[in-house]
């Protein structure tokens, strides 16, 4: 996945030098037949790509990697490193607080049925 942008003929010709699939369009006039067929995968290389893209700014703006003052590239790396430690620690947490609490309620709830019947 890249950005249209980077995807230019001398990008092109290594990433195929190398089996590297790029999506998107090609360069020129597309044909027909072709149209069709790659639609689809192209629709479902931007599903995975806005996904990708959505967590970056999410890291950006609440996890503040638009601002990493670090002054060495490992030490860099090692703080955007923690960052999606976190991001991924935080996610696994409110999965596991959602099924506490949906145990929680329906209990609270089998309970309260119960004194109505």
């Amino acid at each position: 996945m890249a950005d249209k942008i980077y995807r230019n003929r001398e990008n092109r010709r290594y990433c195929k030098e190398l089996g590297i699939r790029l999506s998107g369009p090609k360069l020129g006039r597309p044909s027909n037949t072709e149209k069709n067929a790659k639609r689809k995968i192209e629709k479902q290389d931007a599903k995975e790509r806005n996904a990708v893209e959505g967590k970056f700014g999410e890291g950006k703006r609440f996890y503040s990697l638009g601002r990493i003052l670090a002054r060495l590239r490992e030490t860099s790396e090692t703080v955007i490193a923690l960052q999606f430690l976190v991001m991924n620690l935080e996610q696994r947490l409110r999965i596991l607080f959602y099924q506490i609490f949906k145990e929680l309620f329906s209990e609270i709830e089998a309970v309260a049925f119960c004194y109505y019947i």
